[in-house]
């Protein structure tokens, strides 16, 4: 895309540049590609097998001396320097040979080879380079002996590795059962095999080495560039010399071809033929001129979609293929159809073999590694793969990371460019014969069998083609759309437009290239159609905005994603987390009026308002109904009619004022040029003009970036500085001098960025965490869900992975942390030491705050502990996944800063798997780097009680009878059975002996409620309870379960089982102890009944205002439960028949003025519910009825009452009328029975006048509250009405 190129230059071409064999300095070799490949052999020798099994891997023989690689030097660039663009020999040179310089003889195949680079500045412009590599014959005598030298050498050293014998073979034979050119102990026929395809016989064979022509251009019109270098190439091999000189033409190309005005064509001239190239209008998409349709040939839709994700996720990204043209493609496609976002991290579509460790790279990175063609994947070794998304580009193949989210819309989404691309006869699963592969090698048949990307290799093109709509139509079928539309365009020759300037095939690739692009830009402006009214405007001066950017929030993310269809937040909540999406709304704040916008904002902004202007009527609903993109036509037009009637043409190529013998070159081989005519352009020319004085290009430049401010020029630079750097560090390595300092300095920024983003990832996750517990305590407005907070975990085991992977010298499995984890698990269990169990802190280290005191002793904080349970989750089948399992137990017990910093204690093993300049390594930063940590156990997380929702978990139970009264008597056998927001255990047994039981289950999530009873046998089957406490073994999660009331028949109401409502113990510090002996007054609902119930005369009763304060709280509490977003209520139960739920709200109104009779005998309310009932029974017969109403309300009151007092159930009294209240609320009953009660004789003998049961407008208000309750669809848990069938 054309981000930032260096706008100064209106000239088509800046440098054009030569690079090859200086014969001067002679046969150097490439020492830093060498030492990469030198590394890489002894990566596989440090492993188990001895020093000679390298020698049998087949490293030596690929590197015989014409597959080595040796040093190029950029032998000449012309002019010298353009100011607005400075000539970066290091960087130049290493781009237009990434691989260096190569040798071949005669019997080798000798293509010349284009590609593409990209040369990133320290600003985030680029330039591009278009390169042509082709082979000439070696001249000078050095070199040839030299090279013959080295094959004598060579070959000796071969001899000998082939008579040593070797140790059998391990098991890296079975590994890769394809390579069978592995001469062992064949020693004579190896010998012979060496001789025939590693030879170089200077009398015999003719040497060839790599030479390249390059042009270095502010904008990327790859097709122009490539047709310009070839038809150069042609000149020179041709045998009839070009018309005019070399000279003229590239002084043509250099100076006298301006940059096409933008939205117009430009026709210039090559040697053989003209050239047209064309710029998009400012309304248009970007240039783009790469061939897109050459990507999903080479991948296939879906997995171009799959990347697509993981880019837009900003995942690591590695490309890898032996074409570097292929490289360029793929990445600069994948970028181009991010419009309007760009990517904002490391971007190196080319990695140069001597910038191999930048792999180690612990940020988001997009990269392109060449491969040799030899080694297949599993001989790669990546330092990090956690979080990597690996493409095989050669073998149609990817590798993905785990758990990524789907692209909103995908099926019909692949329907939608599976359509475009075979109307232009492109395969959408892609196809492997792709244009420019040379062999094809049928082991990548049998990996790509392995990815199911194809059935056989016999498979003709066409039953491709026809299984590919065969596929398509099946897909059809499912989304409803048409295929009798397809038709394949038939050759183009028929229907071509005589008038069209360029060829055939360009034209269809500008084509294909604009319908893809728009199908994509057009998915965006569907999903972002209404972002602008999410966008959050900064109070402030733009000074202060940019001095505070980190901590502010620009996007209102919550409310958008609550406007989002369900199946497209995965996606999309991880997507807004992106810095892309922080800077292009950073863009956006910038930019006020159209004039400054960048081109990218502009046009997208427009296209939003077009969909707006057709959504008129409803523009906030969002649906997940798929819109394809209905604008292709007239973008396609606007590029027919500028290649129909070219706007401009350029100056034709001309003799120049050269000396008389100047020119002259020899055949087949490309000249050093004449510098003193190509060092300087023409002094007048109509549009060198333009050309102003360097501050303007500057100023120009920062117009282009449109980040601009109302601030003075220099202000302006510093920030565009700092916006740039906000969210990366390093966006392109410095392609230059290599020495230990650089990669030193380079290493430390990426420890400062570790450490920077970590701070705001745990300030953001806190934020959100915080904002939504003050939320529930009623502050403020919710603005954090579910699938946001998991999205904030994922990013944060994505970090803990990329600092773990920085700087690693040993690398095993996938997870660099697990992988850690595991060695530090291995060598505590080999040395378990004075600790008792390995692993374990001594008991003065246990924390005191889970347990229920002295009920159930705490858990021991354990880091091996913690690992096995995640080792005996049998669903977690990888690393990575057992690593981001870990993380999230460890945060949910609060332990995670304390177990990291307790695996970096031992530093021995740290040394052992880390480099120095690792980030782990750097002891100030890691300090820094677990304080952050720490501050996650200011909140509760349940992240690991949520996600894992299958597993089995151990329980651990403790019923605590009151010390008051022992329960040593007891004799009746007690149960329990515990309820939680997943599942419920069923009943299970308790010895009354130990009264605790532990018990292993399916994962029951939050818990809610506990049932407990007896069976009422024995001589004394009287108890009285005073909680129940119950631990996940797992979590350490203590949930306690106030109960304060006896279980007995003919003691308090003559309950034999009780249903309790619990709560998480929150850990606190000293009133600790104090808090756990008995339950506190207020706390336990129970306590309060029991008071007002047996001895009323005691407990200052409650007022009526304050009895009506009571039930609008519960109600609130309800009415607020059901405006949350589901997945964050929390448990109904609790509102319900919690402390101060509505149940308690209810008893209170009921207990007000009820008269006490005499003493000793305790009357209950539900003695009252029951003379009522039978009172409404008795008038239902006389047939006293008032009116149908009456009557219904009657009938559905005595069914509940009869259905309630029949239950098999030993529930008491007070158990009773708390199923009748919940019942109530369930049917939406209860005012209409508050309304009955108040009215019945019942009420006027057995409450007194003052009551507020007899108080008219009281009553009546009470109705209207709990008409509240009427709009919520209550669903009430099993266990609060189990056995009543109704």
């Amino acid at each position: 895309m054309t981000t930032g190129f260096s706008s100064g230059s209106c000239r088509f071409a800046d440098y054009f540049v030569i690079c090859g064999l200086d014969t001067e300095s002679g046969l150097e070799p490439d020492e830093l590609s060498a030492l990469c490949q030198y590394i890489e052999a002894t990566k596989f020798r440090d492993g188990a097998r001895g020093k000679l099994a390298s020698a049998n891997e087949g490293e030596n023989f690929e590197q015989s001396p014409l597959r080595r690689t040796f040093k190029s030097k950029v032998l000449a660039h012309y002019p010298d320097n353009v100011e607005w663009n400075p000539f970066d020999q290091d960087a130049v040179g290493m781009l237009c040979m990434p691989k260096g310089l190569s040798f071949r003889t005669q019997v080798d195949s000798r293509e010349p080879q284009f590609h593409s680079f990209i040369i990133t500045r320290e600003d985030g412009s680029r330039t591009y380079g278009f390169a042509l590599t082709f082979f000439e014959e070696v001249t000078s005598k050095q070199i040839c002996s030299a090279m013959q030298t080295l094959y004598h050498m060579h070959n000796a050293e071969q001899y000998d590795i082939l008579h040593t014998p070797t140790s059998p073979h391990g098991p890296e034979d079975q590994r890769h059962p394809h390579t069978q050119s592995r001469p062992v102990l064949h020693a004579a026929p190896s010998i012979s095999r060496l001789q025939r395809f590693n030879s170089y016989d200077i009398s015999r064979d003719t040497l060839y080495v790599s030479k390249c022509i390059c042009l270095i251009t502010p904008m990327a019109f790859a097709q122009a560039c490539r047709k310009v270098l070839q038809q150069l190439h042609q000149a020179v091999t041709s045998p009839q010399p070009p018309p005019l000189p070399l000279e003229s033409y590239i002084y043509n190309i250099l100076y006298e071809v301006p940059l096409p005005p933008s939205g117009r064509s430009l026709k210039f001239s090559g040697v053989y033929g003209p050239i047209v190239c064309q710029r998009p209008s400012t309304s248009e998409l970007p240039l783009f001129d790469f061939a897109i349709g050459e990507m999903f040939n080479l991948l296939g839709v879906e997995n171009v979609l799959q990347l697509f994700t993981c880019a837009l996720l900003e995942m690591q990204i590695l490309l890898y293929s032996q074409h570097y043209q292929r490289l360029m493609t793929v990445a600069e496609s994948i970028t181009a159809l991010m419009f309007p976002f760009q990517w904002q991290h490391v971007y190196v579509p080319i990695l140069p073999a001597s910038l191999l460790h930048f792999l180690d790279a612990p940020v988001p990175y997009l990269m392109g590694l060449h491969s040799n063609g030899q080694d297949d994947r599993t001989k790669l070794e990546l330092p990090q793969e956690a979080n990597l998304c690996f493409v095989d580009i050669d073998n149609h193949f990817i590798e993905l990371p785990e758990e990524l989210p789907q692209f909103p819309n995908k099926l019909e989404f692949i329907q939608e460019i599976s359509e475009v691309l075979i109307s232009f006869g492109v395969s959408p699963e892609g196809n492997i014969h792709s244009s420019d592969s040379r062999g094809f090698r049928s082991v990548d048949m049998v990996s790509d069998k392995r990815n199911g990307n194809l059935a056989s290799p016999l498979n003709s093109y066409l039953l491709r083609e026809n299984e590919t709509i065969a596929r398509l139509q099946a897909l059809v079928k499912r989304t409803g759309v048409s295929l009798e539309k397809l038709e394949v365009r038939e050759d183009a020759s028929s229907n071509k437009d005589p008038r069209v300037q360029c060829d055939e095939e360009e034209l269809k690739m500008h084509q294909l290239n604009i319908q893809v692009r728009e199908v994509f830009a057009n998915r965006f402006t569907q999903m972002f159609a209404d972002y602008e009214v999410f966008v959050i405007q900064p109070s402030h001066d733009k000074e202060s905005w940019f001095t505070n950017r980190d901590q502010m929030q620009n996007f209102d993310k919550a409310s958008f994603l609550s406007d989002q269809p369900e199946p497209y937040l995965p996606f999309l909540s991880r997507f807004l987390e992106t810095q892309m999406f922080a800077s292009f709304i950073d863009c956006k704040i910038l930019c006020h009026d159209d004039e400054e916008k960048e081109h990218t904002l502009r046009v997208f902004d427009s296209r939003v308002d077009k969909i707006r202007m057709l959504n008129v009527r409803t523009p906030t609903l969002r649906t997940s109904m798929y819109q394809k993109c209905t604008n292709i036509e007239e973008a396609e037009k606007a590029i027919e009619m500028r290649v129909v009637k070219i706007d401009h043409t350029a100056l034709h190529p001309h003799l120049l004022d050269m000396k008389i013998g100047q020119g002259r070159y020899e055949h087949g081989f490309f000249p050093r040029l004449q510098s003193d005519v190509l060092s300087s352009g023409p002094t007048s020319n109509k549009w060198a003009k333009r050309s102003a004085p360097a501050q303007w290009r500057r100023r120009d430049r920062q117009k282009q970036h449109a980040e601009h401010l109302y601030l003075d020029n220099d202000q302006r630079e510093k920030y565009i500085q700092e916006a740039r750097n906000l969210g990366t560090t390093i966006r392109q390595p410095k392609l230059s001098n290599l020495s230990p300092s650089v990669i030193a300095q380079t290493n430390w920024k990426f420890v400062e960025g570790l450490l920077k983003e970590c701070r705001n990832k745990t300030k953001r996750m806190l934020v959100e965490k915080m904002g939504r517990e003050a939320v529930e305590l009623g502050h403020g407005e919710v603005s954090i869900t579910g699938v946001e907070e998991n999205t904030l975990i994922a990013s944060l085991c994505d970090l803990l992975e990329r600092i773990w992977s920085h700087g690693l010298q040993v690398k095993q499995g996938k997870s660099a942390l697990w992988s850690h984890l595991l060695h530090y698990q291995d060598s505590k269990e080999k040395t378990p030491g004075s600790l008792g169990p390995p692993g374990f802190i001594h008991d003065t280290e246990r924390r005191k705050s889970d347990g229920g005191g002295s009920a159930m002793p705490p858990l021991k904080v354990s880091l091996i502990q913690d690992m096995r349970h995640i080792q005996n989750i049998s669903e977690i089948k990888t690393d990575v996944g057992k690593a981001r399992a870990w993380v999230r137990l460890s945060m949910e017990k609060k332990l995670l800063s304390r177990h990291l910093k307790q695996l970096l204690s031992d530093h021995e093993l740290t040394k052992k798997l880390y480099k120095r300049y690792a980030f782990l390594r750097c002891d100030d930063e890691k300090e820094q780097f677990l304080y952050h940590l720490l501050s996650f156990n200011a909140v509760d997380y349940f992240c690991f009680t949520n996600v894992f929702t299958t597993i089995m978990i151990p329980y651990h139970v403790v019923v605590v009878p009151s010390k008051k009264l022992g329960g040593s008597m007891f004799t009746a056998n007690p149960w329990v059975c515990v309820s939680g927001e997943l599942a419920e255990t069923g009943v299970l047994q308790v010895p009354r002996n130990t009264l605790e039981i532990t018990f292993e289950c399916q994962n029951l999530g939050k818990l809610t409620t506990v049932q407990m009873g007896h069976d009422n046998t024995g001589l004394y089957a009287k108890w009285l309870v005073e909680c129940v406490v119950v631990r996940n073994e797992i979590t350490g999660h203590t949930y306690k379960f106030p109960c304060g009331r006896w279980l007995g028949k003919g003691v308090d109401d003559g309950s034999l089982e009780r249903i309790l409502v619990g709560e998480l113990m929150t850990p606190s510090s000293e009133n600790d102890e104090r808090m756990c002996r008995t339950p506190p007054m207020q706390q336990s609902p129970g306590m309060m009944r029991r008071f007002v119930t047996i001895s009323p005369n005691s407990k200052p009763k409650l007022n009526t205002g304050q009895i009506q304060e009571g039930v609008g709280e519960a109600i609130n509490g309800i009415v607020k439960h059901f405006h949350k977003p589901e997945k964050e209520r929390g448990s109904l139960t609790l509102l319900l028949c919690g402390e101060y739920g509505l149940v308690w709200a209810l008893e209170q109104v009921f207990q007000h003025g009820f008269k006490s009779p005499r003493l000793f005998k305790n009357v209950f309310i539900w003695d009252f519910l029951e003379k009522a009932q039978v009172y409404f029974e008795s008038a239902e017969q006389r047939e006293v009825t008032p009116d149908e109403n009456w009557q219904t309300r009657v009938r559905h009151f005595c069914r509940f009452m009869r259905a309630i007092n029949n239950t098999s159930r030993n529930i008491g009294k007070d158990g009773k009328f708390q199923m009748l209240v919940c019942l109530g609320a369930r049917d939406h009953l209860l005012h209409h029975w508050i309304a009955l009660l108040a009215d019945c004789p019942i009420t006027a003998q057995m409450y007194e006048d003052s009551a507020l049961i007899k108080d008219r407008s009281l009553v009546n208000s009470l109705i209207r509250v709990l008409q509240t309750l009427q709009e919520f669809n209550i669903t009430l848990e099993a266990s609060l009405v189990k056995g009543v069938g109704i």
